[in-house]
């Protein structure tokens, strides 16, 4: 396993917009020079008030004195919208998930621009060309309710049994990031498309159903209304603080290890961006030493720094939790290339 420790899970949610602790303030028009606007997969903000993106806008306002209008949605609708805007654009920052973070780039809705700080960030975390820059570091996993089950599960073929039948669930492929890395995983597990859609045809059996939001799961399974969901590391263990019936595993092939990929928080600078001067002063701030060293410490994710070295509570354990586990590194230039084939694949195995 790689000692230094990245992200993806890729998350999703409603279309929401919200205003980002007191960031929104009273001025939100596109003419207010003092403003910046951030299209985001969900996952950073706190439920409560209480995660990374809270702190940082808070404290990027207090420092700069520009707002944060920040509207948050699934990692394939963040870039959806912005690519509908194209004409009329809305958005400063875009932050989402691989292979979205890709596709935004390939769509033509990021403009290069490289933060300070971005030379500290390790290769595979940051794109050649300076279109985006990983800001959080995170992995995909899945969560199950300590509370119900006495132990994880520990192999895909498990999640078979009837006693998942109508309790698990995992977010749409396609739309949401961690949904999307549900088929990515599978197929690294099972050696391919065709066995993992096999698979995926036969685990349908016991799915809930459709949900474009991954971050909306973990309230279910804390509460017992499914037992096991897909998600990634920075999100739930952030949301564990509220959610005590939340624990992570990662899932392994009958008779293999677990495994887990990077999922990184990845953000760029959009393409003809009403606030360029604004965004790219918030990018150099969410890779300033100040807001990496809160990653692990506010957020419960990695930096994406490979200079900081968090040391607090939460970094220990987070560190403690994929010990064991084999880190993947998917091809992301494959996945943006043939992701709509292997959507396809998905909806036409599963039938959704």
């Amino acid at each position: 396993m790689r000692s230094h420790l990245k992200p993806i899970a890729a998350v999703t949610g409603s279309l929401a917009l919200t205003a980002s602790l007191t960031a929104c303030g009273g001025s939100s028009a596109a003419s207010d020079e003092n403003v910046v606007t951030v299209y985001s997969a969900d996952g950073l903000k706190g439920e409560k008030g209480d995660g990374w993106y809270d702190q940082v806008f808070k404290d990027f306002e207090k420092e700069t004195g520009i707002k944060v209008k920040y509207v948050e949605g699934g990692s394939g609708e963040m870039v959806q919208r912005a690519a509908r805007e194209k004409a009329n654009t809305q958005a400063d920052v875009l932050v989402t998930l691989p292979p979205f973070i890709q596709q935004a780039d390939s769509k033509g809705l990021l403009q290069a621009y490289v933060p300070k700080g971005a030379d500290k960030v390790n290769g595979g975390d940051k794109s050649t060309d300076g279109k985006w820059t990983s800001v959080v570091n995170n992995y995909f996993g899945f969560i199950y309710n300590k509370k119900e089950l006495t132990e994880a599960p520990t192999t895909w073929e498990e999640l078979l049994d009837s006693r998942y039948k109508d309790k698990l669930q995992y977010s749409t492929p396609g739309v949401a990031g961690d949904g999307t890395a549900v088929v990515i995983k599978a197929m690294h597990d099972f050696g391919g498309k065709e066995p993992a859609m096999e698979y995926l045809k036969k685990l349908q059996d016991n799915n809930v159903g459709p949900s474009s939001s991954t971050s909306k799961l973990a309230p279910k399974v804390d509460k017992g209304e499914i037992l096991v969901a897909n998600g990634d590391v920075q999100m739930n263990f952030a949301q564990s603080r509220s959610m005590p019936n939340l624990g992570i595993w990662f899932p392994a092939k009958d008779g293999g290890r677990p495994t887990t990929f990077a999922l990184p928080y990845a953000a760029g600078l959009v393409t003809k961006a009403p606030h360029t001067e604004n965004g790219r002063k918030l990018l150099d701030y969410l890779l300033s030493e100040k807001a990496q060293k809160q990653v692990s410490a506010v957020g419960g994710g990695f930096s994406a720094r490979s200079d900081v070295k968090a040391t607090d509570a939460n970094a220990i354990e987070l560190t403690k939790l994929i010990d064991g586990v084999d880190v993947f590194e998917p091809d992301w230039q494959d996945i943006d290339k043939n992701l709509p084939s292997y959507v396809d694949a998905w909806k036409s195995a599963t039938g959704s």
